[in-house]
């Protein structure tokens, strides 16, 4: 960066960090999800900020130009405790893992993997379990988008299938915008088994289908417990998270297009959830 700065942290190491929620470490030894790595401004400021789960250390780029939000990170990190490190152009080129990491990058602990059971048990909320429930969305742009989406529209849990889909990869992390750090995410090894347990707990799902019989905004919900349901790119709704769906519905259009873009339908279908509850 182009002015010296005083990294007081450097030597340090992370023994607490700024935020409402304590670092988890009763999940120490229960499953995780990746997330270890962190890039870009945005994302790196609020994995700080949340506080969830441990910063080991802070990197950036030794050619930044002065900017509010590097000094908010700097005073952060230093807050908690975190190593900074400043380091060269082509060292930090090679440690990053997306095209735009804004100079900024820090290592982490993992993200704790949540049970379902702990998405449904609204102990810790104000209000009843508004779920996102992805699909098979397998880009990770997209899932970065649809969690950062999610994270605004004040949706309490997300769940993810274990296998063919996007992993939460350092894309997804910097897509997500430092979402990531606010929501809990479980996994799921069957996409409709985890349906079937979220209807056996009363919870409403409404999946997103473009052959929905119901138009979005005819959507008839009061504060009920519910869980959107999201399908991948491309197919949409699988046949049987389609058949465990409470109500299908979809999103009227107005141009000659006949589809949205994925997180963009998400984001939609969140805040019009959002806005009757």
């Amino acid at each position: 960066m182009n002015k010296k700065r005083n990294y007081k942290g450097n030597s340090r190491g992370n023994k607490g960090q700024r935020g409402t929620t304590p670092v988890r470490n009763h999940r120490s030894q229960q499953k995780v999800l990746s997330g270890d790595q962190v890039e870009g401004r945005q994302a790196v400021r609020e994995l700080l900020i949340a506080g969830t789960r441990k910063t080991r250390e802070v990197f950036l780029a030794g050619d930044l130009d002065d900017a509010p939000i590097l000094d908010d990170i700097i005073d952060l990190a230093d807050e908690a405790k975190v190593p900074i490190k400043e380091i060269s152009r082509g060292r930090f080129e090679s440690m990053a893992k997306t095209e735009s990491p804004q100079g900024v990058v820090a290592l982490a602990a993992p993200l704790p993997n949540y049970e379902i059971e702990e998405l449904i048990d609204s102990k810790e909320s104000d209000s009843k379990p508004f779920l996102l429930v992805v699909d098979g969305v397998t880009d990770p742009g997209n899932l970065g988008a649809i969690l950062r989406s999610a994270e605004c529209a004040g949706i309490t849990g997300v769940i993810l299938p274990r296998h063919r889909s996007a992993r939460v990869t350092p894309a997804v992390t910097k897509t997500a915008a430092g979402a990531i750090e606010h929501l809990r995410i479980a996994t799921a090894s069957g996409i409709p088994a985890a349906l079937g347990r979220l209807r056996e707990s009363g919870i409403w799902l409404v999946g997103l289908d473009a052959g929905g019989s119901t138009p979005l905004y005819d959507l008839k919900i009061a504060d009920q417990p519910i869980a959107l349901v999201l399908g991948s790119e491309g197919r949409g709704l699988s046949r049987l998270a389609r058949e465990r769906c409470d109500e299908l519905v979809h999103i009227p259009l107005q141009g000659v297009l006949s589809s949205l873009n994925v997180s963009t339908a998400a984001a939609i279908a969140a805040f019009e959830v959002s806005r009757h509850r």
